[in-house]
């Protein structure tokens, strides 16, 4: 079964050719002039990326005006209190990634315009305009004015009153925090106005809000599951944070950006958890929990993040480095028959997956479901569409990874070669080849016109490369599949017993006393594709088991790394 276990390794951890690069910024383009101190930043995307970290200065790499801010998978920024004018400008982009390196690329830079005229007002963000029961000791949180360079802050009991501060320059920040409490049951006015080298802005409103009459406000809380920075969190988990005694509720916002809250917006609960239905795989959520009771809102309660589960892909591998899927690979043709006379045909695809399902598609563009086995039986010639889906779990969650293919039937037939069971004993090899269809088969070695005969079984070849011809014998076609045979490298075990009696109840290699390879680690995996252990070649080895489970007889497959960065792979067998 050597070649069936190499093939389906090949499909489930099927990787696409890949170089990481870094992105290039698309608004403004690297090296533009005049560009608006508000500008909106953006960037091309990276496929199988997690999320970006932005730092912006006014020096290559420099981050004197946004320091290693993470967005998400968001593929722009716009900085919070804008750029400075007349100023070279240099964007450094971080890729973030699971479980590896974060890779820095390099800074890219533009000009911003010389400002002319007066900034625009600003309005109150927090606490909004009119709002009643406010936290004594709240803080206060404005909006960005274009064009300012910083803010003088006016507030008072009284409209214009200014007897809590009189104009005082904050600088170019957007938020203030009071160093004593406001008055209770009180009425505050706010005048916020933005400045800049051109003068201050005009007719900006004076804004208000009403303190809450007693008590104290609750403290900010944490998140249980999943903690703060967790990553490989499932799809559907539960938001879990810690009770706080004081609070009546908590107000809980969530989003793939700190600056969108594109999944949770303001929502408000009474319990301390929540369930969240279908995150995206191999993304960022940011969340802020606030508790609240009725003298207010907790105060400056931080933003905690999460990552989930890498899903189907495409994503980069902490291994190789290259950008994996785990979709099935396709490999079923555009075109099958059936032959005249001979309906239902059974198709059997040539795929590995663990499910399939088939359609036919239906005059009106409709589909109608006609089988979910790796099979289907056509009687009728037409468009059609096949998927084949991997299921993977990931951390306790099920995700199905599907690729998908329309094809027409017509009126002919083939063979389908579904697998090559490969077997060595004494350096020679036999092959069975084994095929699904509704044709009466006969086969052939290396030869399509040759001497065809009806056994499957092809014994006593030497290692090389062959080609196998299977022909149906009422003449709708001819397929063929071309494979290697290679014996196992040195000091790596065809097989082991893993039963118990102390002998050779585990699989390590045996480096030979000429050469030995100088590995590093070896990957194992199952025939599907699926990753069992890392092992270290120092130690004892493999037992035949996973998560505590004993795998059943059959054939494996190995990767081995050196330290002088070969791979070699081969497969064995489990004897019980």
């Amino acid at each position: 079964m050597r070649y069936g276990i190499l093939y389906i390794t090949c499909l489930l951890m099927s990787t696409l050719s890949f170089a990481q690069e870094c992105p290039n910024l698309l608004d403004p383009i690297a090296n533009s002039t005049n560009v608006s101190i508000s500008t909106e930043i953006s960037w091309e995307e990276v496929v199988g990326v997690t999320g970006y970290i932005v730092s912006i200065g006014t020096t290559s790499g420099g981050t004197d005006i946004v320091n290693e801010q993470a967005v998400g998978s968001d593929t722009s920024f716009t900085p919070p209190v804008g750029l400075p004018e007349s100023s070279q400008i240099f964007v450094t982009i971080t890729l973030f990634f699971f479980d590896q390196p974060d890779i820095v690329c390099p800074s890219q830079s533009f000009f911003t315009e010389n400002v002319t005229t007066i900034p625009t007002c600003s309005e109150l963000t927090s606490p909004l305009d009119g709002a009643q029961n406010v936290n004594i000791a709240t803080n206060l949180n404005w909006s960005y004015a274009p064009r300012a360079i910083g803010y003088r802050l006016t507030l008072g009991t009284a409209p214009g009153l200014g007897d809590i501060i009189d104009n005082l320059d904050v600088g170019n920040v957007l938020f203030f925090n009071p160093t004593v409490d406001f008055p209770i049951n009180t009425q505050i006015f706010v005048l916020i106005i933005p400045y800049n080298e051109n003068g201050n802005a005009t007719s900006c409103p004076e804004e208000s809000f009403t303190t809450a009459s007693l008590g104290d406000p609750p403290g900010c809380t944490q998140l249980i599951t999943p903690l703060d920075g967790a990553i490989n969190v499932a799809l559907s988990p539960l938001i879990e944070w810690v009770a706080i005694p004081e609070a009546t509720g908590y107000i809980v916002n969530m989003g793939r950006s700190p600056f969108v809250n594109d999944v949770l917006d303001n929502a408000v609960f009474t319990t301390n958890s929540t369930f969240v239905l279908n995150f995206e795989p191999n993304s960022t959520y940011f969340i802020q929990v606030i508790p609240f009771n009725e003298a207010g809102e907790a105060q400056d309660c931080g933003q905690e993040s999460f990552s989930t589960i890498l899903g189907c892909g495409p994503f980069i591998d902490e291994d190789t480095g290259e950008l994996v899927v785990l979709n099935p690979e396709i490999n079923f043709p555009d075109e099958v028959g059936i032959c005249e006379n001979e309906v239902p045909t059974r198709i059997t695809t040539p795929d590995i997956a663990d499910g399939f399902r088939w359609y036919q598609i239906l005059p009106t563009g409709s589909e109608e479901l006609i089988s979910i086995e790796s099979f289907v039986d056509i009687s009728e010639t037409g468009p059609y569409r096949y998927e084949a889906y991997n299921v993977v779990n990931q951390e306790g969650e099920s995700i199905e990874c599907p690729s998908t293919k329309e094809f027409t039937v017509n009126s002919s037939s083939a063979a389908v070669i579904e697998s090559l069971g490969i077997v060595e004993d004494g350096g020679f090899f036999t092959v069975t080849v084994n095929v699904s269809g509704n044709g009466d088969y006969e086969f052939s070695l290396n030869d399509p016109e040759g001497i065809y005969n009806d056994d499957n079984v092809i014994v006593n070849l030497n290692t090389g490369t062959y080609t196998v011809y299977v022909r149906d014998k009422k003449g709708c076609g001819i397929v063929e599949r071309e494979f290697k045979l290679a014996l196992a490298p040195p000091g790596f075990p065809p097989y082991f017993s893993p039963n118990g009696d102390g002998i050779n109840d585990f699989w390590q290699y045996v480096p030979p006393l000429i050469d030995p390879l100088p590995l590093t680690r070896i990957l194992i995996f199952d025939r599907f594709g699926k990753l069992l252990i890392r092992l270290n070649p120092n130690s004892e080895g493999w037992d035949g088991s996973y998560n505590g489970s004993t795998m059943p007889s059959d054939g494996y497959w190995y990767k081995a790394f050196t330290s002088d960065n070969r791979v070699i792979s081969g497969n064995f067998s489990i004897a019980r």
